[in-house]
């Protein structure tokens, strides 16, 4: 089966926005704001998200996408006398995955189900090496063997600016969340084998800069062929453009420009506004 023949499918965790590609579809996981839900990226703008996010209490609620939104949209892929790679925010952080291999079991061969042990701007580096194996002629099978054989190669490595989040979600204790605030300590976070993991501790912007350059370094580099993407949580991306001008050298002897994008309420809810991100395939083993 060629090329054309092949849909794109993935969820709204990937912060993908304004999607122009017919042969990638994007599934909107919902976010709940007290008892207001909204569809991520469909009624609810990343910008929307992250004003509600400042003015609320408590933190939002967000839901896997149901397996019958995958199921209708396989079916539209068969009417179409297509095939589907689904490419999915990491199993370990939400149950979408298992949603869209439910899903799936009705279809047979016509869908593969790939969990891309990722989230946000790594996520979408996944699906954006989907999308270039394809556009460059690799057979339906050739893509998803690509894609498990490399997805391992991805790096997500974030800067947070505030702990008061995690506090908030129960992954830290409010004394460890006050603590750090007044030392304004800024830890780096790092998706490893799908999940969450912290990778060292900095006080101050400048010196938290540094260390998310020496994590990037320390994965041997980033790998320029292929896809990378820098995000930013919040409302201005003024703290990412400050890593970029803190470290300039690095970024302007190897590409002429960068791909900078918003990160959404997926991981948003965890890690809150200010916090800054790159996403690679490492140039290392």
């Amino acid at each position: 089966m060629n090329g054309c023949n092949i849909k794109i499918i993935t969820d709204s965790a990937s912060d993908i926005v304004n999607n122009e590609r017919e042969d990638l579809v994007v599934l909107p996981i919902a976010v709940t704001f007290d008892s207001e839900q909204f569809q991520d990226g469909v009624t609810l703008t990343h910008r929307m998200f992250y004003e509600k996010l400042i003015e609320s209490d408590e933190l939002p609620v967000t839901s896997q996408v149901p397996p019958f939104m995958f199921e209708e949209t396989y079916e539209k892929v068969r009417e179409e006398g297509c095939r589907a790679i689904v490419i999915t925010l990491s199993s370990k952080l939400s149950g979408t995955c298992q949603s869209a291999h439910i899903a799936a079991e009705n279809y047979g061969g016509m869908v593969r189900v790939v969990d891309s042990e990722n989230a946000s701007i790594g996520q979408h580096a996944l699906v954006e090496y989907a999308l270039r194996l394809k556009d460059a002629g690799l057979s339906f099978e050739e893509i998803v063997e690509k894609l498990e054989q490399d997805k391992s190669r991805i790096r997500l490595v974030a800067l947070l600016d505030t702990l008061e989040y995690l506090k908030k979600g129960g992954r830290i204790s409010r004394a460890a969340a006050m603590a750090g605030n007044l030392l304004s300590i800024k830890p780096v976070i790092a998706i490893q084998g799908g999940e969450v993991a912290i990778l060292g501790k900095a006080r101050g912007s400048r010196q938290g800069n540094n260390l998310l350059a020496q994590q990037i370094q320390q994965t041997g580099g980033i790998d320029f062929e292929k896809p990378y993407f820098l995000g930013y949580t919040g409302l201005s991306d003024a703290l990412l453009k400050k890593y970029i001008a803190d470290h300039e050298a690095y970024w302007k002897s190897s590409v002429d420009a960068l791909e900078i994008s918003s990160v959404g309420g997926t991981i948003g809810t965890h890690v809150g506004p200010g916090a800054i991100g790159v996403a690679f395939f490492s140039a290392g083993d």
